[in-house]
C-alpha cells in the first residue's frame, strides 16, 4: 500500500469528520439576520445598535396567549437587571398596530418594542428562522447569540453571567 498517495486523502476526511456540526455563532451583525423596524411612535430601531449590552430577541404577537404569558416573567427580569446592562429588543409580528400597542400597555411592558406586520410572513421572522412564538434568543455583549428559548431559570442564570463577563 503506498502511504504517500492514501495520506492527504485521510487528512482530508478527517478534516471533514472534525469540522462536521461545527457551525458560525450566529451575530447581529451580519446582514442576514440585521432588524430595523418602527417603534410604536413610528422611529426606526436597529437591533444591531444595541452591540455592546446583553440583549434578549423576542418574536412575539398579542394573540399569543403563550407570548402574553411569557411578557409577565419578562417584566421581572428586565426591571431586576436593565439597569446593568439587560435590554429586550420585542419584534411583534401582529398586522394590527392597536392590538400590538394595547398589548404592550396592558402588560405593562417598557422595553423596546418594534413591529413586523405581515404575520408569519414577516422578513425579520424568515431571517430568524420563527416557526413558534414565542420565540427568543438571548445575546451577549458581542452580539452572538449564546441561548435560544431559555426557560424562565436558564434564562435568569444565563443573564446574570453574561452581565459579568
Amino acid at each position: 500500500m503506498n502511504f504517500k498517495k492514501i495520506t492527504p486523502v485521510i487528512i482530508l476526511l478527517l478534516a471533514g469528520i472534525f469540522s462536521y456540526g461545527q457551525q458560525e455563532v450566529p451575530n447581529i451583525a451580519d446582514p442576514r439576520l440585521q432588524i430595523t423596524l418602527p417603534d410604536a411612535k413610528g422611529d426606526s430601531v436597529a437591533l444591531a445598535s444595541l452591540k455592546g449590552k446583553v440583549v434578549l430577541l423576542d418574536f412575539w404577537a398579542s394573540w399569543c396567549m403563550p407570548c402574553r404569558a411569557a411578557n409577565k416573567k419578562l417584566v421581572k427580569i428586565y426591571d431586576k437587571y436593565k439597569a446593568q446592562g439587560f435590554e429586550i429588543y420585542s419584534v411583534s409580528v401582529d398586522d394590527e398596530k392597536r392590538d400590538w400597542v394595547k398589548a404592550i400597555e396592558k402588560d405593562k411592558i417598557t422595553w423596546l418594542q418594534v413591529n413586523d406586520p405581515r404575520s408569519w410572513g414577516a422578513q425579520s421572522a424568515v431571517n430568524w428562522n420563527i416557526s413558534v412564538l414565542p420565540s427568543t434568543f438571548l445575546i451577549n455583549k458581542n452580539g452572538d447569540v449564546v441561548v435560544i428559548d431559555p426557560e424562565e431559570k436558564k434564562l435568569e442564570t444565563a443573564i446574570k453571567n453574561l452581565l459579568q463577563e
